[in-house]
């Protein structure tokens, strides 16, 4: 499974509820090697839910979570990023009494994808954390915490990186150097799935589009096929 054109995760029939109510039924997703899949819908459509019960921290129902051919559903969340599934929330969640040097220090470790990410390339391929590296995590401003976590998820040398919601609530010329970031990423041949409400962001560095509403994937195709087709942006992704 670890050919160029084998998957890198594959979810098939996932089934996730909060207590007695059910918000994924059945989500099907695929990502290859060095893809990068934009998972788009509305507000409450499932896009976080989907990540977390991939990452472990909703518990799926049924289906499975298939890492490099190995499946991982239902596993503890350390299970599963050993397995090689990065998450980087929406909320950030750094280290923030810790150093940013520190904070990358903490993750990195050998991955399924071998030593290829540790501090001195973290820092190369993020230059606005170079200068940054004493200061507490806590201090950094919105845009640097976000740089940081995918940084610092990088460290892990994982198969596939989640992403969600990266330029949410951050200033324009920092969405245009994550982008900027996600597209160098996939020319290194890191594959990410990203959940964004940001449509313009997401097709500017995505290769394949799905679209989930109420909890079920609904759409699937690349981005010049959903650029062409307008009635599915009306009825999935407008307010």
């Amino acid at each position: 499974m670890n050919d160029k054109g084998a998957s890198e995760l594959l979810v098939d029939g996932l089934d996730a509820a909060y207590g007695a109510s059910q918000v994924l039924f059945g989500v099907k997703l695929e990502v290859e090697r060095g893809e990068t899949l934009a998972l788009m819908g509305r507000n409450g459509a499932g896009k976080s839910t989907t990540f977390k019960a991939i990452a472990g921290l909703l518990p799926p129902r049924a289906g499975r979570v298939m890492v490099r051919g190995h499946d991982v559903a239902g596993q503890k969340p350390y299970r599963i990023a050993r397995a090689g599934i990065a998450y980087v929330p929406e909320d950030r969640q750094v280290f923030p009494e810790h150093s940013v040097e520190e904070n990358l220090e903490i993750a990195e470790r050998e991955g399924v994808g071998g030593r290829e990410w540790n501090r001195a390339r973290a820092f190369e391929m993020f230059p606005m954390l170079q200068p940054l590296r004493g200061r507490m995590a806590g201090r950094l401003s919105g845009g640097e915490q976000q740089m940081l976590t995918i940084a610092r998820s990088l460290m892990g040398n994982p198969a596939v990186l989640l992403l969600d919601e990266p330029s949410e609530g951050l200033a324009p010329l920092i969405v245009q150097q994550i982008g900027a970031l996600i597209r160098r990423l996939r020319e290194l041949g890191t594959t990410i799935i990203l959940a964004e409400q940001n449509s313009r962001f997401c097709l500017a560095v995505a290769t394949r589009v799905a679209v989930i509403d109420k909890g079920a994937v609904v759409w699937r195709g690349d981005v010049a096929q959903f650029r062409a087709d307008p009635d599915v942006q009306a009825r999935y992704l407008q307010v």
